[in-house]
């Protein structure tokens, strides 16, 4: 049985290959309206049997006026399903429907103010000017029949466009991310007065649905978690606990890539406070071995996966009638490492737990969150119970350290970035700082800089601070954190720590960087 048939309704969202795909789906969840993502090329017939309330074509990397661009089906518009385009969906909308798309001069990417044409009830309850978040080099150049403009900027006349008659509408901007203000009432517009959806869909009816769907998956057989301590695979291992108790195993892998004291706080949450089945793996001396000499952020990245696998299935032998590994991978993991739903998303990095997997594995997965993001994610784990010392920790990479030491990874150069790291986390808490930024953490750098130390010249090591805000992880802006705090941390760092010299901070944003260096 599939999801979508356990509820009343559901929007489908066809890929095209965004890497705000998944954003759209969020944004719908939010609406309380249940959603999947679906390769762009599904049939309509298909399309058509499994009922949808709504179609939402997603953008993409692609361009119309280039060849080999993805298309739908030209049946999908013909079904009587009200269906939203945005960015690459709005023209492929346009240039199906009849229209023209050309190439655009003036690329737009970034902020623009979109001025609405005609009351229309996509804009509903909003102002004639909306700041939008626009980013293509494609633009609709001639309406289809019986369409008409609903709202242009200075560089796209047809900036948005509907078919009312028929439902069918396109925005050239992005309502899905956080640098549009007014996306989110956009895309409940289009939810519940163009769609007629109701709402129904919420969090915890995804708990229930998940813990049926394992249950119904592992049978008699037994579940390995992989364990690390972290929100997601912590809130992993309560759904798993729930769900088939002890048929479920936890092991906790000390790789020696985590943060100074990590091993033993993880021991003692869920050894002795919750006691799970729990198996603590020093395999410090089998991950160095490997990752020595190498520097490639994705070598790193797939060697770490590998020998994570390779334990796991070691492990898995000696418990018995094991068949599957449980992971606690989320959306931006898959979105960044491939496309979630073999669509045409360009890869930015391997996660070492989806694009570091090896090809061939004896166990099989279950990753119950790989459509979710993490504050969605902790909010389960607060439905499960999860405790606040757990549900408030920052994100913190499956590979560790390793992706943030930048060049080969040696134990001088772990054991200093511990020790940064923990100062960092410190001064953060002491200021009511670390529950304001999305992620907070330090990069070694693969550069030395000179300064001078005790009124002798010194030939130390850098070290980059990071600190953002977010919502999703997805997109990003580094954090304003106040100078006398940075002053503290820097001063705090040179003055504890052996080898460091200079501190620096990252003020880059998400796109077009991304939050991790590697």
């Amino acid at each position: 049985m599939n999801p979508e048939e356990k509820v009343r309704e559901w929007v489908a969202i066809l890929d095209f290959g965004s890497q705000y795909t998944q954003l759209i789906s969020r944004r719908v969840r939010e609406a309380k309206v249940y959603s999947e993502i679906l390769p762009y090329n599904i049939s309509a017939k298909k399309l058509k049997k499994r009922n949808p309330r709504a179609i939402i074509l997603s953008g993409g990397p692609a361009n119309l006026s280039a060849n080999k661009s993805p298309f739908c089906q030209q049946e999908i518009f013909n079904l009587g399903i009200p269906i939203l385009g945005i960015c690459y969906g709005m023209q492929l909308m346009a240039e199906m429907s009849g229209g023209k798309v050309k190439h655009s001069r003036a690329r737009e990417y970034g902020k623009a103010t979109l001025k609405v044409d005609k009351k229309n009830i996509l804009f509903k309850g909003m102002s004639k000017k909306l700041t939008v978040w626009m980013s293509h080099g494609d633009k609709v150049d001639k309406l289809p029949t019986n369409f008409k403009v609903i709202g242009h900027t200075t560089n796209s006349a047809i900036a948005a466009m509907a078919k009312p008659g028929k439902n069918l509408y396109g925005v050239q901007f992005h309502p899905e991310v956080a640098h549009t203000p007014k996306g989110e009432e956009i895309i409940k517009n289009f939810l519940y007065n163009i769609a007629n959806c109701s709402g129904n869909w919420t969090l915890k009816s995804f708990i229930n649905q998940k813990i049926d769907e394992i249950r119904k998956k592992v049978g008699k057989n037994y579940v390995l978690c992989a364990l690390s301590g972290g929100v997601d695979s912590s809130t992993l291992a309560f759904l798993l606990h729930r769900a088939i108790r002890e048929k479920a195993f936890f092991i906790f892998v000390d790789n020696g890539l985590l943060r100074k004291n990590e091993p033993e706080e993880v021991r003692k949450i869920f050894q002795k406070k919750f006691r799970l089945n729990f198996k603590y793996v020093d395999a410090k001396k089998p991950f160095s071995k490997k990752l020595r000499g190498v520097v490639d952020p994705e070598k790193k990245r797939k060697i770490i996966g590998k020998e994570f696998i390779k334990l796991f299935e070691k492990e898995a032998k000696k418990i018995g009638n094991l068949k599957y590994l449980a992971q606690g991978t989320l959306y931006p993991d898959v979105i960044e490492s491939r496309s979630p739903s073999k669509g045409p998303s360009s890869i930015i990095k391997s996660h070492h737990n989806v694009g570091g997997l090896p090809k061939r594995m004896n166990l099989k997965l279950i990753e119950p969150f790989n459509r979710l993001f993490k504050d969605e994610v902790r909010e389960i784990g607060k439905e499960l119970g999860l405790p606040e010392e757990i549900l408030s920790q920052h994100p913190f990479p499956g590979p560790g350290l390793a992706v943030r030491i930048l060049g080969e990874i040696t134990e001088k150069k772990l054991t200093i970035l511990q020790e940064v790291d923990k100062i960092l986390i410190e001064e953060l808490k002491k200021s009511n700082f670390y529950n304001k930024v999305w992620q907070a953490f330090a990069v070694l750098l693969p550069v030395k800089s000179v300064g001078v130390m005790g009124d002798e010249r010194t030939y130390g090591n850098v070290v980059a601070l990071r600190a953002v805000t977010s919502s999703d992880g997805m997109t990003a802006d580094w954090a304003k954190l106040p100078a006398s705090l940075l002053g503290k941390i820097s001063n705090r760092i040179i003055n504890e720590v052996s080898g460091i010299n200079r501190i620096v901070y990252d003020i880059s944003s998400k796109p077009p960087s991304t939050i991790e260096w590697e």
